[in-house]
């Protein structure tokens, strides 16, 4: 079999390869996939297993933004990895998602995140769990009630907003200290703001949002202020008149969750997603961290596909360097164990799994080092 980069005479075999995977495809929804990863196939960021002339599986390396404890790095996220039914179980899946990795590194992403379909195959390759895209199921009427007690300017948003979006997700997500969410590209918000959605910006924040049955449903709201919170949140409960719910991706803290004004239980569905460390080095600088902490660790990582190696990490003033070293006492780390650690999973949490062995007294400056609580708003 051979392995190379998808072109767009191959987009006919993918979307066959796709329904075959995912179920029906719907035209509208076709042409916007061709919109969005026709001019990215120059970019070595869609691979395929060719039989032949046959495709049996492909992956799309997509390039988000990604904020770690506020600080945005590039990320790789993958997405439609399908492999053709007739093919599967021969391994072709996993030789697929090590070229993933390689080209992930290849492209200068040293972090990548996927929602899986199932887990195993991502895990034996160094993915972990990491977070949720927690959609929390809220009641339109009050959230009418969050008026904000001055005047907030808000505007509705089209394609040529996108980079003004963009940076309202730097502004809110930085000041946050957010780890997890992610941004698309300004081309990509361009396509995704051409749609059919409801969409509004404010200086500090915007929302999108869209009738679900009798119910809202929001794409992303985000808020940076708490006039602006309350003007977004109530104008998408002056729909309460007709519907009852407001369902919304939302962080564990959002703030939206103390400002109801009734909060007994709250009703949450959750779709898990996996996070990979691809190049230590960059992916530690890259990071931002808690600027009272000041550290050092060393950690040995054994990566099944990107190999071992041993790092001493030095964490201070919100920001981490990774510096090769060899013969020190260490933390052992697998790949999954290093990838769930970047993510805020305790580090007794690591060593009960079997993600973590080796020397303990780093632990407690780990644990402060990397805490986090992760979410994504965005489903890719």
């Amino acid at each position: 079999m051979e392995l190379r980069d998808l072109t767009p005479d191959d987009l006919d075999q993918v979307l066959d390869l796709r329904k075959r995977a995912f179920g029906p495809i719907g035209p509208a929804d076709s042409e916007t996939w061709r919109q969005a990863v026709t001019p990215v196939l120059g970019e070595g960021r869609y691979l395929g297993v060719f039989d032949g002339s046959r495709l049996t599986a492909a992956a799309r390396l997509r390039q988000f933004t990604q904020w770690w404890h506020g600080r945005p790095q590039p990320m790789a996220g993958v997405a439609g990895v399908t492999v053709s039914p007739e093919d599967r179980g021969r391994g072709v899946g996993t030789r697929l998602m090590r070229a993933v990795i390689e080209r992930g590194v290849e492209l200068g992403d040293a972090v990548s995140a996927l929602y899986p379909a199932t887990t195993p195959i991502y895990r034996s390759l160094g993915y972990e769990h990491a977070g949720g895209m927690r959609k929390v199921t809220l009641p339109a009427e009050a959230l009418r009630g969050l008026r904000p007690s001055g005047q907030v300017k808000l505007r509705r948003m089209g394609p040529s907003d996108a980079a003004e979006l963009i940076a309202v997700l730097h502004k809110v997500h930085g000041a946050a200290r957010s780890s997890g969410p992610v941004s698309y590209d300004e081309r990509t918000w361009g396509l995704w703001l051409a749609d059919d959605d409801f969409r509004y910006i404010a200086d500090d924040g915007f929302v999108i949002y869209r009738w679900h049955g009798q119910d809202i449903q929001i794409d992303t709201l985000v808020a940076g202020s708490p006039e602006t919170a309350r003007a977004l949140w109530s104008m998408v409960g002056t729909s309460s008149s007709i519907a009852k719910n407001v369902i919304a991706p939302l962080a564990p803290d959002d703030p939206v969750l103390w400002l109801l004004p009734e909060r007994s239980q709250d009703h949450v569905t959750e779709q898990r997603w996996m996070f990979r460390v691809l190049d230590v080095a960059a992916a530690v600088e890259r990071r931002g961290y808690p600027a009272a902490v000041s550290c050092e660790a060393v950690v040995a990582v054994q990566d099944p596909v990107r190999g071992e190696g041993t790092w001493r990490l030095d964490i201070s003033g919100g920001s981490g360097t990774a510096t090769p070293v060899a013969g020190a006492p260490a933390a052992v780390l697998t790949a999954n164990g290093l990838s769930a650690l970047y993510c805020g999973v305790p580090t007794s949490t690591l060593r009960v799994v079997g993600l973590m062995s080796g020397d303990e007294r780093f632990d407690e400056v780990l644990d402060a080092a990397f805490a986090a609580k992760p979410y994504m708003l965005d489903y890719f």
